[in-house]
């Protein structure tokens, strides 16, 4: 079992950046695929980018690529999200998943979550 706890979010204008982190206790963090995703008001949650155990693998939505960047430190046990030119379209509350085994883009695919930090982009 792992726990996750984001934080990094907040109030920022359009165009502005953020970096987001993850940090995981419990079992060993390099077991795990980990991914961010997020969830706008009235709408589902959803993919935003993920990671492989070995940070080899990193796909990313159609709506962040060339914004957004995710990596991992296994030593440090902590996944991060820089993004960069934000828009008002990326407001949402922003949450870190992992999973055992292969990373996927399905948010229902994955057995722990955290709290979730709330990243709201003015214009």
């Amino acid at each position: 079992q792992v726990q996750l706890v984001e934080s990094g979010g907040g109030l920022v204008q359009a165009g502005g950046s953020l970096r987001l982190s993850c940090a995981a206790s419990g079992r060993t963090f390099s077991d795990y695929a980990m991914g961010w995703f997020r969830q706008a008001p009235g709408k589902e949650r959803e993919f935003v980018a993920v990671i492989s155990q070995s940070g080899d693998d990193t796909p990313y939505a159609d709506s962040v690529k060339g914004r957004c960047t995710i990596s991992r430190d296994n030593a440090k046990k902590t996944m991060y999200l820089q993004m960069n030119s934000l828009k008002p379209e990326d407001t949402a509350v922003y949450y870190c998943g992992a999973k055992l085994h292969l990373a996927t883009t399905r948010p229902k695919r994955y057995q722990y979550w955290g709290q979730g930090t709330q990243d709201t982009v003015s214009t």
